[in-house]
């Protein structure tokens, strides 16, 4: 008989560090700049707006459980079968689902060194063991990896481009990795930066996805389409996995106003142009100046860059935090990722990005 006299969790849950997402507030400050989340300057499309206001109408009514209109955009942008597509509440819930089918008490998962946090939580609320491998210079070491595998392997979780790094992995290199993984490790190819990345040698991975059995890539409207309050995510694999995790999600998992601004955003092509077009230019500007004030900032393809400060007194990362905080410029501590002097900045406005140029120019010339 159990002698509790309250609910317990099953062993394991409560020794779960929680996931701490980036702060937003900055008080006795006028105006606050919110860069710790990765959020689009440029806000949703006005297309998207207009179709989550009409989205008023429809409110008694359930929301479409196969997200039809959704995935028929997805597909039709991106040039992919619907039927290989899952939407869900966010990239998060998919990888959720994909840690709970596929992971249990004595089998792992790998994860890299500053990988998102959230993959860990995941992992070890469904049983399974997290095993972590070192990075290289901020960059995720395939053959760390592939040295990692053992026969109790069954997920390998891979941010590409890297959060909080902004590096990425070469296509080449994911296809070798998925070379010679174990037919039965799934390869999760988490691209939520996708479409920020301007380089000839990267593939987000709907071309290894559509030849295997074992790769799914996940995406998100969060950053570039601007509606992370809406949390919707989207899954493109293999018709196997794709239908055994909707065996198992929620029968309503997103609601009408995200289906319906989700694919006005998602046809609204042009729009998402302009994201790109005013990231790509204040990355390179945001970058230069604050390297040109000896801070090192690794070199980043996707709307965020790490900033990383001297080790010395007065100049720590938790001093700019500070610094930046009492001005209205709020950044992203990341030392949970492994940095603990270093900040990361969503590339904002021209506004918050000259602002923050001017405050940390400031802070470095202080004495």
């Amino acid at each position: 008989m159990n002698a509790s006299t309250k609910p317990v969790p099953r062993p394991g849950v409560m020794d779960i560090a929680a996931y701490v997402p980036g702060k937003e507030h900055a008080g006795g400050v006028a105006r606050v700049f919110k860069l710790s989340s990765n959020e689009t300057p440029l806000g949703p499309s006005p297309k998207a707006i207009e179709a989550f206001q009409a989205a008023a109408g429809k409110l008694q009514l359930y929301p479409d459980g196969q997200a039809r209109m959704l995935r028929d955009a997805i597909a039709e942008v991106h040039g992919l079968n619907p039927a290989n597509i899952l939407c869900g509440n966010g990239s998060g819930e998919l990888l959720a689902l994909l840690a709970n089918i596929y992971l249990g008490p004595g089998d792992e998962a790998i994860i890299t060194e500053h990988g998102f946090l959230l993959y860990r939580i995941q992992i070890l609320a469904a049983g399974g063991t997290p095993v972590t491998v070192p990075e290289t210079d901020r960059r995720v070491d395939v053959d760390a990896i592939l040295a990692a595998v053992t026969e109790r392997t069954k997920i390998v979780f891979l941010t590409n481009p890297g959060n909080p790094t902004g590096t990425y992995v070469p296509y080449a290199d994911i296809k070798r990795l998925h070379a010679e993984l174990p037919p039965y490790v799934i390869l999760v190819l988490d691209a939520a930066y996708a479409e920020y990345v301007r380089r000839n040698n990267y593939e987000a991975g709907i071309e290894l996805v559509s030849g295997s059995r074992n790769v799914v890539m996940t995406r998100t409207f969060a950053k570039v389409y601007g509606l992370a309050s809406l949390r919707i995510g989207w899954i493109y694999g293999p018709a196997e996995i794709i239908d055994t995790l909707n065996r198992v999600r929620g029968p309503f998992n997103i609601n009408t106003p995200a289906l319906l601004a989700g694919a006005a955003a998602m046809r609204d092509q042009a729009h998402v142009a302009k994201a790109i077009e005013h990231n790509q230019i204040w990355l390179a500007r945001v970058s230069e100046a604050l390297t040109a004030l000896g801070l090192e900032v690794t070199p980043s393809v996707t709307n965020f860059i790490l900033i990383h400060f001297p080790d010395r007194d007065g100049k720590r990362a938790s001093d700019a935090d500070a610094f930046l905080t009492s001005r209205g410029f709020v950044l992203r501590a990341v030392s949970s990722y492994g940095f603990p002097n270093a900040l990361r900045m969503t590339i904002g406005s021209e506004e918050a990005n000259t602002g923050v140029i001017a405050a940390l120019t400031e802070f470095m010339e202080r004495t």
